[in-house]
């Protein structure tokens, strides 16, 4: 049997996914934002949309506020003030990028090169600290982590620390990278809701929970089996995405 004939007859031997069939039960409607990635003047024009069209509706962003994009600084300080003084229900959630920017105030020498290499060169330019690169080492990786936490500030630091990793409205939950198909999102290992599951995107939920998540670009936003995907890579591409949940179903709004 030639490779070919062998991975059409592994193809053909997997199971098909079960249906979900489950129609959106939120609480009342919301909005879901995707990834910001640094790109503060693509998340200022959705929320002059989303307001346009209600000023009152909840809005859940998925994390990833940082890195890739130029403005995280800007972008960071922003949704801080908003969460502090919101003239709407807010939610922040947490994303694999805010963990690895603060798994980088904790031990540079051992977590900076990952970060650095996927954006972080951009969110340390953004509050002015260079000097630095994916190859930096020791003391260099030291002093442009104090240069950063000094450019944040304690009290921006803490607030990202505290930051959730999930919401729910009925059964429509939010979460920035995806989550155990086999587990209920309250019993989620946090790390899996940042960074995803192997399984997420191939096996068909059985609660009837409906799963709104960023953290993988797809060219369209789309919401199939059970999954609403609203990350469409807006630092590389200008569109932002955010989603409308509602008993309706889910309908787009993209800058």
């Amino acid at each position: 049997m030639g490779i070919l004939d062998w991975l059409k007859k592994g193809a053909r031997s997997q199971p098909a996914a079960a249906p979900f069939d489950a129609p959106m039960r939120p609480e009342a409607p919301f909005y879901a934002i995707g990834d910001v990635h640094g790109c503060n003047a693509l998340l200022t024009r959705l929320m002059e949309k989303i307001s346009a069209e209600d000023p009152a509706a909840h809005v859940v962003l998925v994390g990833d506020y940082i890195d890739r994009g130029e403005d995280s600084a800007a972008v960071l300080r922003r949704i801080r003030d908003w969460d502090r003084a919101p003239d709407r229900p807010l939610t922040f959630l947490t994303g694999n990028h805010e963990d690895m920017l603060l798994k980088f105030l904790d031990a540079p020498e051992d977590r900076a090169a990952r970060w650095l290499r996927y954006g972080g060169l951009q969110t340390m330019a953004s509050f002015g600290v260079g000097g630095v690169s994916d190859t930096s080492r020791g003391a260099e990786l030291r002093a442009a982590r104090d240069a950063l936490a000094r450019a944040m500030g304690d009290d921006l630091i803490e607030w990202l620390r505290a930051l959730p990793t999930h919401w729910q409205s009925g059964n429509v939950a939010v979460v920035h990278a995806g989550a155990d198909p086999d587990r209920p999102i309250t019993e989620q290992d946090p790390r899996v809701l940042k960074w995803g599951h192997r399984d997420f995107r191939h096996l068909t939920r059985k609660d009837g929970i409906w799963v709104v998540h960023g953290h993988t670009i797809v060219e369209h936003a789309r919401a199939e089996q059970g999954r609403i995907a609203v990350d469409t890579g807006a630092y590389a591409t200008g569109h932002l995405t955010a989603v409308h949940v509602s008993a309706a179903g889910a309908r787009f709004l993209q800058t």
